[in-house]
């Protein structure tokens, strides 16, 4: 792929702009969150096209913004932000993902690595045995037709209603697991019967488990108030979405789309930016669709968590509240949200699309828990598999620049194709287990699609977002074993 040429105006060390006359039809500027580093990267893949390409969308306000573990996507780069006004502005199913709220759960234990480290074989078989995992994974959770509709309206309420974890869970969830809006009825019966199946299984693809040590804690009185409280102090990532169930809702919405460009008359330069007005019924049919796949995302992770507090109890023969199994909170990176937010002074209602991108809400916002008022919403930033994940809080920068938004991972830099044809799964199993890493996976010559080499080293990526000061560093861990599907 060539180099791409397009006009670059550098802001300063950690921003990048796109300007708006780089394109005839383009309404706003592009906006890029990178180092200097992580720009050559991005000039290679032409990541920078699609930035530019967003920025056709009706209604769209501020800039087109790419987070820096940005990477091809479809329509949408993987880590791009859009805010599109509501009253006269666009929804694209292509600004989501395919892999409907995607997102990460972070518990934290009493337990420390001196505790965990000579079981850790016999946890991570005991994790592996009890969460459903892999490519068509089926959970045990057997979910008719009347009780998938109530799955997807309820969310993550639902896995409580029935035992399956705790009330306070909720409140340490974002939109406390459940978007309103949900309609069963705009969902297809083969999303439907693709979703029934896989309620409450982990998946495949870059989805992961993890139990991790914290190494760093960069603010103490962050971490504290997250629970958080000391180096060597162990805590589980999940990292799940909704599975066929939201593929499913994307490509069946995404035909829908397709014909509503033609309809509205709507200019785009890349057709898989497919997208309808807000208001539109193409629109409002979308969203309640896609708030169908964020509630069952939501439950999924809802289920797997009570899953490993219960791995964990038997394991250490002791039960989760003993081993102060709280969750610290839970966030979605690939959604489209309307939230209220201030573009040129003025208070205006925008649809935020987040694909590969996390909410950060600064502190006092009335949309995050009461305890986490006094630091800002935690950001959980999954590393790749072997490297270290990051905990970090949301801040006013945040809203007042990028409509409350972060980056979510490490981002890929080689194609699972790619990584596939170079790497081997085994040796990645030998050389994590060299590390004292325990590894489990559904399928062993899959994990070198998985491999570090594959990604951006995600402390590179937090160290831009932290320097350009749209979220703060908490906390670094590091992992001691890990689930794959």
């Amino acid at each position: 792929m060539a180099r791409w040429q397009g006009q670059l105006i550098k802001v300063d060390d950690c921003r990048w702009k796109i300007p708006e006359n780089y394109k005839s039809g383009m309404r706003v500027p592009g906006l890029i969150y990178a180092s200097q580093e992580m720009l050559e990267s991005m000039l290679d893949e032409q990541t920078p096209e699609q930035v530019a390409n967003v920025a056709f969308l009706p209604g769209i306000v501020g800039y087109s913004l790419a987070m820096p573990d940005i990477h091809w996507g479809y329509g949408f780069p993987i880590g791009g932000v859009a805010a599109t006004s509501v009253e006269d502005g666009v929804i694209s199913p292509g600004g989501v993902g395919y892999d409907i709220n995607c997102g990460v759960r972070l518990l934290r234990t009493d337990l420390t690595e001196d505790d965990v480290r000579p079981k850790i074989d016999q946890l991570v078989s005991a994790l592996f045995r009890d969460v459903p995992s892999g490519l068509g994974s089926e959970g045990t959770i057997k979910a008719g037709q009347k009780e998938m509709h109530q799955l997807m309206v309820e969310g993550a309420r639902w896995a409580v209603k029935r035992g399956l974890g705790y009330e306070e869970d909720l409140d340490a969830t974002e939109e406390n697991g459940c978007l309103s809006g949900a309609d069963p009825a705009k969902i297809s019966d083969r999303a439907a019967k693709r979703g029934m199946p896989q309620a409450g299984t982990l998946g495949s693809g870059n989805h992961f488990l993890e139990v991790q040590v914290v190494e760093e804690i960069y603010d103490s009185e962050a971490a504290g108030v997250m629970g958080i409280a000391e180096q060597g102090q162990v805590l589980v990532l999940i990292h799940t979405g909704s599975r066929g169930f939201g593929h499913q809702i994307c490509t069946d919405h995404l035909r829908v789309m397709e014909r509503a460009v033609s309809k509205y008359g709507i200019k785009l330069p890349d057709r898989q930016l497919a997208c309808a007005p807000v208001q539109s019924s193409e629109g409002q049919d979308y969203l309640a669709a896609m708030a169908c796949a964020a509630n069952y995302a939501w439950n999924n992770r809802q289920c797997i968590a009570h899953w490993v507090r219960e791995a964990f109890g038997k394991v250490f023969d002791q039960s989760p509240e003993s081993l102060g199994m709280r969750q610290i909170y839970d966030v979605a990176h690939n959604i489209a949200k309307i939230e209220e937010h201030v573009v040129d002074s003025d208070k205006l209602r925008v649809c935020v699309h987040r694909k590969g991108a996390t909410r950060a809400f600064p502190p006092g916002h009335r949309d995050i828990p009461d305890r986490y008022k006094g630091i800002g919403q935690p950001v959980l930033i999954p590393g790749d598999m072997g490297r270290c994940s990051f905990v970090a809080v949301g801040t006013q920068k945040a809203m007042d620049e990028t409509f409350g938004s972060t980056c979510h991972g490490a981002g890929r830099m080689l194609s699972r194709g790619a990584a596939k044809r170079t790497l081997k799964g085994a040796d990645i199993v030998r050389e994590l287990e060299s590390r004292g890493i325990a590894v489990k996976a559904g399928s062993i010559p899959s994990l070198a699609e998985e491999a570090s080499q594959a990604y951006k080293d995600v402390t590179k990526v937090i160290e831009v977002v932290h320097r350009a000061g749209i979220s703060r560093k908490v906390a670094m861990a590091v992992p001691l074993g890990i689930i794959k599907g």
